[in-house]
């Protein structure tokens, strides 16, 4: 059996609240967390209601890789959002830590039970633990509730389960959402997540054929996150510190994600406009929130088909992002 010492090395990527390594209890909640949607919600709702009753800081355990890497890399889902961003949003729902835990082949093979004395029990020293009532855990994911149930009566540690939440009569789960955004229902999927779906890239210099019809674009690489579909999309985009833009200045975007199949390329590419906007950006992440789906990509007979479709999208994005702002009361 793997010692606890060796296995959990959590990285703390959220500590605003009261929670330290040495505290003396937490109530705690241990998932993926994925993208963080209204399910995840109402898990982290219950466990800062349990947090609060118990007088104690509220803890989310997540892990980096996703497990399923380790254990079946050729089918590991594509990520929704990086630790960063995963432990950005639950903060924002609340809680006191997020740890991450790196995830490796010895970690994956901790027993259930040894999941629950040594890390759990353990080294978190949780007084209550929250989960969904389809919870897995420990190797071969063999742990459910009922085991952790009977684990957590014998040591007096408080177990409250949540029920999935439901939309259109389906659960709401990060596999559910994979497959809305990979068909670039971007907008249905915001409904289902606590934030807009983002992806987050490294500027580099491209083509530079926007630029010279009039419609320069950040061509983004580095993604770690699942793409949407094909296609054109409203956004809102953040970039971080640089010459032509303060940190976190969010401009309205028209966002291309596919090959420019009008000038004959194959490769799949992600060009952000971000309207407005003069400045290089070269070197900088941009967080990119997709809000909307605009239209396919397609091809154009000339340039000037191809500009006036242009003209026509960024006009569409503008109203996208304006109307989001209105119902949310975000500046851009």
């Amino acid at each position: 059996m793997a010692s606890v010492q060796h296995v959990l090395q959590p990285t703390v990527l959220s500590a605003a609240g009261r929670w330290t390594p040495t505290a003396a209890a937490c109530a705690v909640t241990v998932g993926n967390f994925d993208g963080v949607h209204v399910g995840h919600l109402a898990i982290v709702n219950r466990l800062l209601a349990v947090a609060q009753r118990l007088d104690v800081p509220a803890v989310v355990l997540t892990f980096d890789p996703h497990p399923a890497s380790i254990v079946r890399p050729t089918a590991a889902p594509m990520a929704l959002s990086t630790p960063a961003r995963r432990a950005e949003l639950l903060a924002s729902l609340g809680v006191d830590a997020v740890l991450v835990q790196p995830t490796d082949r010895q970690f994956v093979t901790l027993e259930a039970e040894a999941f629950y004395s040594e890390i759990l029990h353990g080294t978190l020293r949780a007084a209550a633990i929250v989960e969904g009532n389809d919870f897995r855990f420990g190797a071969n994911r063999k742990g459910d509730v009922r085991l952790l149930g009977e684990l957590c009566a014998a040591d007096q540690v408080a177990l409250e389960t949540v029920p999935p939440v439901m939309r259109d009569g389906q659960p709401v789960s990060s596999s559910r959402l994979r497959a809305m955004i990979g068909e670039g229902r971007v907008r249905e999927a915001a409904e289902m997540l606590t934030a807009a779906y983002r992806v987050s890239g490294l500027v580099i210099e491209g083509a530079r054929r926007g630029q010279t019809i009039g419609f320069p674009t950040a061509n983004i690489s580095a993604i770690a996150t699942l793409l949407p579909a094909q296609g054109v999309y409203a956004a809102r985009a953040a970039v971080a510190a640089s010459e032509s833009a303060a940190p976190g200045t969010v401009w309205p975007a028209a966002v291309h994600i596919g090959p420019n199949i009008s000038f004959g390329e194959n490769a799949v590419s992600v060009e952000v406009h971000l309207i407005g906007f003069t400045g290089n950006l070269y070197g900088c992440v941009l967080n990119v929130d997709f809000l909307d789906r605009v239209r396919d990509t397609q091809k154009f007979a000339s340039t000037d088909d191809l500009k006036a479709q242009l003209v026509k999208d960024v006009r569409r994005a503008s109203q996208i992002v304006r109307e989001s702002c209105d119902v949310s009361g975000e500046a851009v």
